[in-house]
């Protein structure tokens, strides 16, 4: 049955409910525990279904902003700004870009909002321009994220421990967004692969494995299995970690088969990510 539509309410509407619902979780109910029924339920009971409840809401919300961040519309002038930058992009170029700048988000989000950085300079030029303008990125980033997701510039792998390790969330969670194995990557997931595809100027190269690439060619490609070496090359390029990739669900699941701690055997060692 449809709502009326005074009651209907938008994606980011629900959120926003769902914020709240959260919340008062804590102060609200535990207080009507206190005065209504601590006679029926003993408290220590009513705190858990408190505690259950508010992570039940949170789990929501959670998936919420991820269908929020699949499919919500992004603001049409995106596309048109990147195609004025980049003119051998055509209006289906510009789509993807746009679906590579979503698994960036999503990378943001799934890592529980921790550092990601950028490793695409179409999908970052795309970024920028949703950036200036203001009320709508600050609205979207609100539904998505709850705050501000502050701009980064585009990197690959280099001497900065911080930046390496929001490169390699980033590339775990673009992965996983594509059903990925990102030690032993397969293919590139959208994200990493949009610069080269598009031959975006001053764009990053990627392939996913390092064995690849004839070194002595003088190749200028990144490599995917770069992102799961412990950063043991010559010249320490790829120091950095993120606690075993991923950041956040990564060292705690099981079945995704690609937690375990320590570098990847099958890749190609820290110097293959790239420098400054």
């Amino acid at each position: 049955m449809q709502l009326p539509k005074p009651l209907q309410t938008n994606g980011r509407q629900r959120i926003a409910l769902l914020t709240v619902a959260k919340w008062l979780a804590f102060p609200v109910l535990p207080a009507i525990g206190l005065v209504a029924i601590h006679r029926v339920l003993p408290m220590v009971l009513w705190v858990a279904l408190c505690l259950g409840l508010f992570f039940a809401i949170r789990a929501w919300e959670d998936s919420r902003r991820r269908q929020f961040i699949r499919e919500a519309r992004m603001p049409g002038f995106l596309g048109a700004k990147l195609r004025q930058k980049y003119p051998q992009l055509s209006a289906g170029d510009a789509d993807l870009v746009l679906r590579g700048l979503r698994q960036f988000f999503m990378a943001h989000l799934r890592s529980k909002r921790s550092f990601v950085a950028m490793p695409s300079q179409a999908a970052d030029e795309a970024w920028h321009a949703f950036i200036l303008h203001t009320k709508a990125y600050e609205a979207w980033c609100q539904a998505a994220f709850g705050k501000l997701l502050h701009h980064t510039p585009a990197e690959v792998l280099g001497r900065d421990p911080k930046r390496n390790d929001g490169l390699r969330r980033t590339w775990y969670w673009a992965c996983k967004e594509e059903s990925i194995d990102p030690r032993i990557p397969s293919r590139l997931p959208l994200l990493f692969a949009l610069d080269k595809k598009f031959a975006i100027p001053g764009g990053f190269s990627y392939v996913p494995d390092c064995r690849d690439i004839d070194r002595a060619s003088g190749s200028g490609d990144y490599c995917g299995t770069s992102f799961g070496s412990d950063g043991g090359g010559s010249d320490g390029g790829s120091s950095g970690d993120a606690f075993n990739f991923g950041g956040s669900e990564s060292s705690s699941s099981s079945s995704d088969g690609d937690a375990n701690s320590g570098s990847d055997s099958s890749g190609c060692g820290g110097g293959c990510g790239g420098g400054d």
